[in-house]
């Protein structure tokens, strides 16, 4: 079985060198995947040294689609995985590259999906790893764990690929329709500002809290039936607050 390759893309956050862009766009068409998304790239994308290095896959940058923030570039995907060598507070979520391509082979047919490299230099961002669901981490040696970002997502692709040949969907199972990345993300910016407002989040420090709703609700994803239920719950929630308000008010006067 061949994994559904238009329902995966390949998103880079903040790539700065021309070469390193053109060589991603050369290994995805390696492997046969054509979506490419660029968040805040430099203005050399397009250049002659890119274009040198992608050859034949040079289309592929002149189609990637263009972003000012992941969150925008996420805003229609519904399962988003981040590379990061950065444990802590994600561990609990973290796959190696073959377990991450059996979670790949299992959504791709009917469920939008990213995979989410960040810049050569530093990796992808707090904030940036809080939009994705799960986290990929490469085994590399500690004495120089970076890599290149053309050779990490050929490592990524490549156990996507031999992990399809032997993946086979059990017959007769309904897909589970995931929710899209700005559903979620107005369903958190609506938990957030509920929470705050019967002081369940620290003011100073929400976003602590908030990840650990992320982890939960991350695990098996939401639909966009389970999304409108917890803003409906959120919903009751404002409206039993103003009303204590109210009565509190009343009281006091």
């Amino acid at each position: 079985m061949n994994p559904d390759t238009d329902n995966l893309s390949i998103i880079l956050v903040k790539p700065q060198g021309p070469i390193n862009i053109g060589s991603v766009a050369r290994v995805m068409m390696n492997f046969g995947f054509t979506r490419l998304r660029l968040v805040d790239p430099t203005s050399e994308y397009l250049s002659l040294p890119a274009k040198k290095m992608a050859l034949t896959a040079f289309p592929i940058l002149e189609n990637a689609l263009v972003f000012d923030d992941l969150k925008a570039a996420l805003s229609d995907i519904q399962v988003a995985f981040g590379t990061t060598r950065r444990f802590g507070k994600y561990r609990e979520n973290f796959f190696t590259p073959a377990a991450a391509a059996e979670q790949f082979l299992q959504i791709l047919a009917d469920t939008t999906s990213a995979l989410v490299l960040g810049p050569e230099d530093n990796g992808l961002e707090t904030k940036d790893l809080d939009l994705c669901r799960h986290f990929i981490t490469i085994p590399t040696h500690d004495g120089f764990p970076s890599m290149n970002l053309s050779h990490a997502l050929a490592i990524l692709l490549y156990e996507i690929s031999i992990s399809s040949a032997k993946f086979k969907k059990p017959p007769g199972l309904p897909g589970k329709k995931l929710a899209e990345g700005d559903e979620i993300e107005h369903m958190f910016a609506h938990m957030r500002e509920s929470f705050i407002n019967i002081e369940f989040l620290d003011k100073q420090n929400p976003e602590h809290v908030l990840r650990t709703f992320r982890r939960i609700f991350g695990v098996s994803g939401l639909t966009s039936r389970d999304v409108r239920v917890i803003r409906g719950l959120m919903s009751r929630i404002d409206w039993t607050e103003n009303e204590r308000r109210k009565h509190t008010h009343v009281h006091n006067r």
